[in-house]
């Protein structure tokens, strides 16, 4: 079972730094739910996941991902990852900045047959926000 989630997560890692939104979209469910600390409501279903997800490109269009460490238990996998870009879009109604981001985080995902179902979202706002220039160095 884990090799497969780990095929599953080189393939879903590799559609994100391709930009490849309908292949990305193919890695949730119809009915996916997820929660993330820069949202005020959950986002829901793929028309959610792709709201969210044309955000993030919009924003960082040179967007790279990647995975530092994972963790599988069932069907569950928690992820802590590293998102790099350069702010060229509008990100949480902030106009872009050029500045360059590295931000850590950390994902919960709940997968279904092969899918995720329900994820959780955890990063580093507050060093978004360092980063682009609104909050100063600690």
């Amino acid at each position: 079972m884990s090799d497969k989630i780990i095929q599953t997560a080189q393939a879903f890692l590799e559609a994100w730094n391709a930009h490849d939104l309908p292949q990305l979209l193919t890695f949730y469910t119809p009915d996916y739910e997820a929660a993330d600390v820069s949202q005020a409501t959950p986002i829901r279903g793929r028309d959610g996941v792709e709201r969210v997800i044309k955000a993030i490109f919009d924003a960082f269009p040179d967007l790279s991902l990647t995975s530092d460490e994972s963790i599988i238990q069932g069907d569950r996998v928690a992820v802590a990852w590293t998102m790099c870009g350069t702010h060229l879009g509008k990100v949480m109604n902030i106009p872009p900045t050029r500045r360059q981001v590295q931000v850590r985080g950390i994902s919960i995902l709940t997968l279904q047959d092969g899918q995720i179902a329900r994820a959780l979202h955890v990063w580093d706002v507050a060093g978004l926000l360092r980063a682009i220039g609104l909050l100063p160095d600690l």
